[in-house]
């Protein structure tokens, strides 16, 4: 099972943070917030190799508070060790 330590997860979202205009002209739907957490939550399925069953699916329209649960659930279970996963996603916030 692959695991994700606090500087490869800060790289990612570094990396989102610094292709920001790029990713908001190519994915105009939703918010900016919105579009950037959907952004990270596809590269962590992919950095991780979740499988099918580990990905989450959504119902319905999701918000940026549904990407921000599905990135936790995710980090939860695949840190190295804990650490403050939040903080890094600021960067994306709205506010």
């Amino acid at each position: 099972m692959a695991r994700i330590t606090e500087l490869e997860f800060k790289r990612i979202c570094d990396g989102i943070a610094a292709d920001r205009e790029s990713i908001l002209k190519h994915n105009p739907i939703g918010t900016e917030e919105e579009t950037l957490l959907w952004m990270l939550l596809s590269c962590l399925v992919s950095y991780l190799s979740l499988s099918e069953i580990e990905t989450p699916c959504f119902t319905g329209i999701p918000t940026a508070e549904t990407y921000r649960n599905a990135i936790s659930i995710i980090l939860k279970r695949r840190m190295e060790k804990d650490f403050d996963f939040f903080s890094h996603m600021e960067q994306f916030s709205d506010k």
